[in-house]
């Protein structure tokens, strides 16, 4: 796998090992095509608990053209409330998620990598 930062195109400065912010990206990296996380989802399993907001913030901070597949991270309620919500619908569909209104059935497409 290449560095984080070439598919994030984010840059971190590292303080030890690893950074919450690469945590955060390789926990998005891993969610398989047709499975979506929360926001929160992301969060915890990077270690990050409660910062599901900061979580957000730092994807909405990816530049244009990253490789890390951001449409797949939706709110609790499985609402996409990215800025670029119809290339987020646009791409689920293809991975073949169904978007009603802009929202995905958490109960069947929330990907839990433990099982």
């Amino acid at each position: 796998m290449p560095p984080l930062s070439k598919c994030t195109g984010v840059t971190t400065v590292k303080t030890d090992d690893v950074t919450e912010s690469e945590r955060v990206f390789t926990v998005i990296a891993a969610i398989p095509p047709g499975g979506v996380a929360s926001y929160g989802d992301v969060a915890k399993l990077a270690g990050c608990h409660n910062r599901a907001r900061w979580v957000g913030r730092l994807l909405s901070q990816l530049p244009s053209g990253s490789k890390l597949p951001w449409w797949r991270v939706v709110n609790s309620q499985g609402r996409i409330t990215c800025p670029n919500s119809a290339l987020a619908r646009e791409k689920l569909k293809l991975e073949g998620v169904p978007v009603n209104d802009s929202r995905i059935d958490m109960r069947v497409y929330r990907w839990r990598p433990d099982q």
